[in-house]
């Protein structure tokens, strides 16, 4: 049973990946496990999941637009829509701050702007410096404007060269990696191809972002470092369409479509291996917002299976981000279905109740 109303509410079903009960109270907006004597019951069985997570989504970029915070607003109802709750934001040339005093919004944990070099990356999106010595101090003022994570470009296309190449040396990356971490920060970077991946992996950052260049021993240094990788699985799937734009730099369209061809084998091989992986849409860009559940069945397809991968977007994103899990005090943010979604993704569209901050949003 699921029902509206105000004031106090009770929440009683089941964990859909552990099948433990779940039961707790919500006031004012937040999670407690003690009872609430006037508390009315809002869902009495179903399945209970803290709200999903998109760990890779950019409220505040729109392709081709210049976007406003109301724009960016109804970006992020899109995600919370679709159950996304929990919003890691790896770069936006917007400060979608205010969004935070929003309850029917998800929670942000923001990386400030991307941090690239002139003529690397897509125009006005972040940061471009002159200097690339200059990367650890942009860090560490990104550092200070961000929720804990920082955001580099690993590689882009090299116009002169005419395909991916790394944007810094490992002298520069090492460097920023040891600022943001000073800074209690973690550092991420965006790499499509293999070359930058190597400088990245050995400097120790935290997460990469897309993947698609990784090689059997770059996922092994991966999996002994702890770094994690979000995928974008359906950012990938738009890599043929990048190519066929670039017709004037043919090996980068050609390198395109053939880090395409091999993604599903190489994140395979990255699950084989132990890598932590976690559901990014990369929304924001070329991708549209509200589509977590396409890149949770993404995900299960290249072998995590439907459990791992909707961990990959809940509880485990969550624990991975030091984020709300409905613990005593957290906010509360969940999803409720009437089926188990590990024993089939397509429940996760068809939530019965969408709690942000306590309310029911859908």
């Amino acid at each position: 049973m699921v029902v509206g109303g105000h004031g106090a509410r009770h929440y009683r079903g089941s964990d859909p990946l552990t099948g433990e009960p779940v039961e707790f109270w919500v006031r004012d907006g937040v999670v407690s496990s003690t009872p609430v004597a006037d508390a009315e019951t809002a869902v009495d069985g179903g399945w209970i999941l803290p709200g999903l997570v998109d760990a890779h989504n950019h409220v505040g970029i729109a392709p081709g637009l210049g976007v406003d915070i109301e724009q960016a607003r109804g970006f992020a109802y899109a995600d919370a829509r679709a159950g996304t709750l929990l919003i890691r934001e790896v770069g936006s040339p917007l400060d979608t701050h205010p969004l935070d005093d929003d309850p029917a919004c998800p929670r942000f944990i923001r990386s400030g702007k991307h941090i690239a070099r002139p003529k690397r990356y897509l125009r006005d999106y972040g940061v471009d410096l002159d200097d690339p010595d200059e990367l650890a101090a942009e860090v560490a003022r990104q550092a200070e404007a961000g929720d804990g994570w920082v955001k580099i470009v690993g590689d882009w296309i090299d116009r002169d060269a005419g395909d991916l190449a790394p944007l810094w040396t490992r002298d520069q990356i090492e460097a920023a990696v040891g600022v943001a971490h000073r800074h209690d920060a973690r550092i991420t970077a965006h790499v499509f191809g293999t070359d930058a991946l190597v400088d990245l992996i050995a400097a120790g950052v935290d997460c990469i972002e897309h993947g698609t260049g990784l090689t059997d021993d770059l996922i092994a240094q991966m999996s002994e470092r702890s770094i994690a990788l979000v995928p974008t699985m359906i950012q990938v799937e738009n890599f043929p369409g990048i190519a066929d734009g670039a017709d004037r730099f043919p090996t980068y369209a050609a390198h395109m479509r053939a880090l395409h061809a091999g993604a599903p084998k190489v994140f395979e091989a990255a699950r084989e291996a132990g890598v932590r992986i976690f559901a990014g849409t990369d929304a924001g860009g070329f991708v549209e917002h509200g589509r977590i559940v396409d890149e949770i069945e993404a995900l299960a397809a290249v072998g995590l299976g439907a459990a791992a991968a909707v961990d990959a977007a809940s509880t485990g994103a969550r624990r991975w981000l030091g984020a709300d899990v409905l613990d005593d005090g957290d906010r509360a943010d969940f999803v409720v279905y009437a089926e188990n979604p590990c024993e089939d993704l397509g429940v996760l569209r068809h939530p019965l109740a969408v709690v942000s901050s306590g309310r029911h949003i859908v």
